[in-house]
């Protein structure tokens, strides 16, 4: 059993890229894993300011919702982080975080496995490379954890157009062989 982190980015109440985490999350879960899903919507996250403190206390000295997101992220086995695509990007709230999760770069983080969703209005291949990328980035800074899996569903705009996508049942799938 693994203790997986899945955490929606989407401000929208279910969202596509909120549908996308949720059946990862329920996948994951039908496997035997214990699976704990955060919205960001409705936290508070203050921008980083980069003093770079946390580097050697472990902790922000700002307090706001990132110090429980960050504490879940730190002893979870598995990370995953499922964005809107806003300008081909990742979604701000989900960049903001990443940046306020610098404290868990010196610490003893039990993540090994991080996975990225996406979903978009359009649907090209091209369109996920960048949020994807920016995710990959933050990874890479953590020696001990990879980036494995991506899934990104284009083609959806309107809350809920997800439905009966095949997307999902990838999402569930991917969750399931964790």
């Amino acid at each position: 059993m693994k203790k997986v982190v899945v955490i929606s980015s989407s401000l929208r109440n279910n969202s596509n890229s909120e549908q996308l985490a949720v059946s990862f999350a329920e996948g994951a879960k039908s496997a035997g894993n214990k699976v704990k899903v955060i919205s960001l919507r409705d936290k508070e996250i203050r921008f980083c300011v980069g003093c770079l403190a946390c580097q050697k206390t472990q902790r922000c000295f700002m307090h706001d919702a990132a110090d429980t997101i960050r504490e879940k992220m730190l002893h979870a086995d598995v990370l995953v982080f499922a964005t809107p695509i806003y300008y081909y990007e990742m979604s701000g709230i989900l960049k903001t975080l990443l940046d306020r999760a610098n404290p868990l770069y010196p610490s003893d983080y039990q993540f090994r496995e991080v996975y990225a969703l996406a979903a978009a209005a359009e649907d090209e291949e091209h369109v996920p490379e960048k949020a994807f990328s920016g995710i990959e980035g933050w990874v890479d800074c953590f020696e001990k954890a990879k980036l494995v899996g991506t899934l990104f569903c284009g083609g959806v705009t309107a809350v809920g157009e997800i439905k009966d996508n095949p997307k999902l049942k990838e999402a569930y799938d991917m969750g399931r062989k964790i």
